[in-house]
């Protein structure tokens, strides 16, 4: 399957943004413009996401994103990934660990995390519109719940971007389950060596909160960063704030 795939910066090491769960690969705009200068990046659109389709079979969005490495000729990369992208580095950072540089860990996701009641009945929301059809209620409620309401611009994009996914997804169903490439990924975090800068939004869910706690306690070589006035998408929401954190910490990891 042709997965969406694009490169782009002269020299310099290389870079991978895997984009979160609520967007695709147009969330990395802002750092497409901005680290191309000194790095190479790469970004695609998983499974059901943007411009990559959504086959009706098991999948693994971490193995999917090393054979986009693969097929691009990335031996070695630092990985920045937002929420669902996180956790995708995350798993290739334990199955992978000698192509993976370092890590940046926006608003990450972790499997095994005990999901509050908060975020369980936003879930409910959701899938409460998708069942009766409304695929745009759907995408409205994760905005609601994930995004700063200040930047209507970004709200709109990221409304439009998880409307995509959903129209992409929904009809598919459960014929396309992800299989994750580490199952037991939250209970292995000390065995990642890759340093990783543990990024989340000063206005980000409880919960994310405290799987960047708990990211910054057990990895061995993190650092946590807060970006004041931004929820769930710091790079989208703040990306000058954002870039801040990132650059001078991609600058110092080790070299691809």
């Amino acid at each position: 399957m042709e997965l969406h795939h694009e490169t782009t910066g002269a020299s310099g090491p290389w870079v991978v943004l895997i984009h979160a769960g609520i967007c695709d690969s147009a969330m990395w705009e802002p750092q497409w413009r901005s680290l191309a200068g000194s790095h190479r990046l790469l970004r695609m659109d998983m499974r059901g996401f943007g411009r990559s389709p959504q086959p009706p079979e098991p999948y693994s969005n971490a193995r999917d994103v090393l054979a986009v490495i693969d097929a691009c000729g990335v031996e070695r990369a630092a990985l920045v990934g937002a929420s669902l992208g996180g956790r995708v580095a995350l798993e290739l950072a334990l199955a992978a660990p000698d192509r993976v540089s370092a890590l940046v860990l926006a608003g990450s996701g972790l499997s095994g995390h005990e999901w509050s009641q908060d975020v369980r009945d936003y879930w409910a929301v959701e899938d409460a519109a998708i069942e009766r059809g409304d695929l745009d209620a759907a995408a409205e409620a994760n905005v609601r719940f994930w995004v700063a309401p200040a930047d209507a611009a970004v709200r709109a994009q990221v409304h439009a971007m998880q409307l995509r996914a959903l129209e992409l997804q929904v009809p598919v169903g459960d014929a396309a389950q992800e299989q994750l490439l580490v199952s037991d990924l939250d209970t292995r975090l000390a065995a990642i060596a890759a340093p990783a800068l543990v990024v989340v939004g000063e206005l980000d869910h409880p919960d994310i909160h405290a799987i960047a706690g708990r990211l910054v306690r057990e990895l061995p070589d993190a650092t946590h960063a807060i970006v004041p006035g931004a929820a769930h998408l710091p790079s989208l929401e703040q990306p000058a704030a954002f870039d801040a954190l990132v650059a001078p910490f991609l600058a110092v990891s080790p070299r691809a």
